[in-house]
């Protein structure tokens, strides 16, 4: 039997090839549609397809790969083409640096003097220190500020710190409104990501009645599948991409590379706890995407499971951090079009390909489980 090379277009192919058992959790949880896009371009354009995209054989048929996740409903359009066009590594890391470190008039500079403070006052970190956000969007919404104000700059300790400060944050904000207790913890680095200030800061929120609507559809479409088939919706996600070998565990933390992307690269990290191996499998997440994938703007959100005694409809629920790569800074295109608000995401980027340099990242280059 042939070997089939895990990328995203023999997605098909290598669901064939699963064990049956397996076979049968994969299609419980996702469909997969191919389709082909053909197209006959003038001899004129020649040169610059094979320039582009290596042949025109491969512009002429262009195998297109639909992912849809029965469960929650989430979907991926990944075209061959995108997937295999040549792409320039540059470490625009550097660049990015030099940019911002020459930011002049940051607002954030002096945190004491130019932001407000919560009712509760502050929380301060090594690196980081909050400050009530001026322009709310909850009751209990708050900045973290980051010391450094490069956002790419970030050390292990850094990021633990920024993650600890908005832990301890919302902790002091449960007790001021015991009735707020769903947090969020979100982080757009950059413009390009919605940040409107370079300076680095993530934010922080505390909900009451009930969480954010996304998490909330997520939350019950894994209720409506633990009644349905009597099984925990992320155990049995994470062993479907572990059994494709997009998925690993470390320290009882789950990294998944997610197979119906919301943009490029997204990641997902699951935990039981907002534990140090938590924050510590976040930590490695961004670096590998700064350091290996030269990503310089991304949005990173966590979720977690009510803040005081959690009821019986939040237990099967897991702290649940996602990541996602925004492209370059500066490009003056949007990533996001009307099939992205309306339809499905258009994705470029191969979730086996970015397994892979995890892989690398997180294991110092052993295998992943699933291969």
């Amino acid at each position: 039997m042939a070997v089939v090379t895990p990328t995203i277009v023999n997605l098909d192919q290598l669901v064939k090839s699963l064990p049956e058992e397996s076979k049968k959790l994969f299609q419980r949880l996702f469909s997969v549609s191919i389709t082909t896009g053909s197209l006959v371009p003038p001899e004129t354009m020649t040169d610059w397809i094979e320039k582009q995209f290596g042949s025109v054989r491969r512009v002429k048929e262009q195998k297109i790969v639909k992912v849809t996740n029965l469960i929650t409903y989430e979907g991926a359009i990944f075209n061959s083409l995108r997937a295999l066009r040549p792409r320039q590594r540059e470490d625009r890391l550097r660049v990015e640096a030099r940019i911002i470190d020459r930011a002049k008039d940051d607002p954030l500079a002096d945190p004491l003097k130019d932001t407000p403070e919560d009712l509760f006052g502050r929380v301060k970190g090594k690196y980081s220190i909050t400050a009530s956000n001026i322009a709310k969007y909850d009751g209990l919404h708050s900045m973290i500020i980051f010391k450094d104000h490069n956002p790419l700059e970030f050390s292990r300790g850094e990021i633990i710190d920024y993650l600890e400060t908005g832990w301890k944050w919302a902790q002091k904000a449960h007790q001021l409104d015991p009735e707020a207790k769903y947090y969020f913890f979100l982080w757009n680095c950059l413009k390009r990501a919605g940040a409107t200030l370079a300076h680095g800061h993530a934010q922080v929120t505390l909900s009451r009645e009930s969480h954010y609507a996304k998490i909330e559809a997520l939350r019950l479409a894994s209720l409506r599948y633990q009644a349905e088939y009597g099984s925990n919706y992320f155990d049995d996600l994470y062993q479907v991409y572990h059994t494709l070998g997009l998925a690993l565990e470390k320290n009882d933390v789950r990294i998944l590379v997610y197979l119906t992307p919301i943009k490029e690269k997204e990641v997902m990290i699951l935990a039981k706890e907002f534990s140090q191996s938590f924050k510590e499998r976040i930590y490695e997440v961004l670096a590998c995407f700064r350091d290996a994938m030269h990503v310089t703007a991304f949005n990173l959100g966590i979720a977690t499971p009510p803040l005081n005694s959690v009821p019986p409809d939040w237990q099967h629920f897991p702290i649940i951090a996602r990541l996602v790569d925004r492209g370059y800074p500066w490009d003056g295109s949007s990533d996001f079009g009307t099939m992205e608000l309306y339809a499905a995401s258009i994705i470029s980027y191969d979730p086996f390909s970015l397994s892979k340099t995890l892989q690398d990242c997180l294991t110092g280059g052993k295998l992943w489980a699933g291969e």
